[in-house]
């Protein structure tokens, strides 16, 4: 990549990220900027965003998941379904060092990204997992999202099983914000968050509600 470019990243990540008020070690500030470029450039040869540039990709994604990620709380694991090429998954982790990150996508070209990414970027609390989110054998997380894989209404179901009892259920969207099904007994409604991305971003929603045991007996 050339180095204008790289440079014009660092910059875009730096404002945006104090935006936010995040508090980001030069590691990670690195590893995000990383990130970018390694998407720009397998984009080149594989169809895994719609983003082309550097620029384009801070903007659009890695700073739309950083402000994301400033809207959760601490957590000690996510699955990230229908992870494509592994937004919001990747700047969690990459932020959220103490959180471990699964990323679940069932198009093997995004898996192999995910899996360069991982190595390249030295990701040691993500992980990336082949196959359909209903197919795979579910480990439970503290908290699911699922940001493009499917409607809401289809979409729930699959985020159920990756969940322990008393775990998140995220669903980020625009404004206003996606509606998703309430007649699961198992799912219980907290909050709308509503927060801009920076650097004059898009107005964005956090759909929560809690996983909760429910007695069959």
């Amino acid at each position: 990549m050339p180095g204008d470019d790289s440079a014009a990243a660092r910059s875009l990540l730096t404002e945006g990220l104090s935006e936010l008020a995040l508090p980001i070690t030069e590691n990670q500030l690195s590893r995000l900027l990383e990130l970018a470029l390694l998407l720009a450039h397998w984009s080149k040869r594989i169809n895994l965003t719609g983003h082309r540039t550097v620029a384009e990709i801070v903007r659009k994604l890695i700073l739309d998941a950083a402000a994301l990620t400033a809207q959760l709380p601490e957590l000690a694991s996510l699955a990230d379904i229908g992870s494509g090429a592994g937004f919001p998954g990747f700047p969690v982790a990459i932020l959220r060092p103490n959180c471990r990150v699964t990323l679940v996508e069932s198009r093997e070209r995004r898996h192999h990204f995910q899996r360069q990414a991982i190595r390249q970027l030295g990701l040691d609390n993500a992980c990336a997992e082949l196959g359909r989110a209903e197919a795979l054998e579910p480990a439970l997380h503290s908290a699911a999202i699922a940001q493009a894989v499917a409607k809401p209404v289809d979409a729930l179901p699959l985020l159920l099983p990756w969940v322990e009892s008393g775990g998140l259920l995220l669903f980020p969207g625009s404004n206003p914000p996606p509606r998703v099904p309430m007649d699961d007994p198992r799912v219980c409604f907290e909050r709308v968050a509503t927060y801009r991305v920076p650097l004059g971003g898009a107005l964005r929603t956090l759909w929560n509600a809690r996983k909760i045991s429910v007695n069959t007996a």
